[in-house]
């Protein structure tokens, strides 16, 4: 899974989210963080409120939140979606012994590779290059 950082890091470089079911998020607090949350029709939903994108929590009795605006929540992109970011620079995923290896343009005939041992991680780094 993507780091933290990382998909703060994809953030500051400008890239957007628009929330989907199957989609994963942090809330970006120091105390939950460490709590991955999944956009759901039945328990985490996306609602719209005075024109603001709202991540609605639904039937969860334990945890004290109805709703947070999307800049609260740190977008966790999945490998496709990373992926689909990255587009058709992408030239070469390599699983190595311990780590995978990504290939992508860069520019036409310049070509880079990042390696990590999570695919979401380089797929990120390799999208932070651009």
């Amino acid at each position: 899974m993507i780091t933290v950082e990382l998909a703060r890091d994809l953030i500051g470089a400008g890239v957007l989210w628009e929330p989907a079911a199957g989609d994963r998020f942090v809330i970006d607090a120091e105390l939950l963080t460490g709590e991955v949350f999944w956009i759901s029709d039945l328990t985490v939903e996306v609602q719209t409120y005075r024109d603001q994108s709202l991540l609605g929590f639904n039937g969860t009795t334990e945890w004290a939140l109805d709703s947070v605006t999307l800049d609260q929540a740190l977008w966790l992109p999945r490998e496709d979606q990373l992926r689909e970011l990255l587009g058709d620079r992408l030239e070469v995923v390599r699983r190595l012994e311990d780590a995978w290896e990504l290939t992508y343009a860069v520019a036409p005939g310049y070509v880079r590779t990042v390696t990590d041992a999570d695919l979401e991680c380089a797929y990120a780094k390799a999208i932070l290059t651009l």
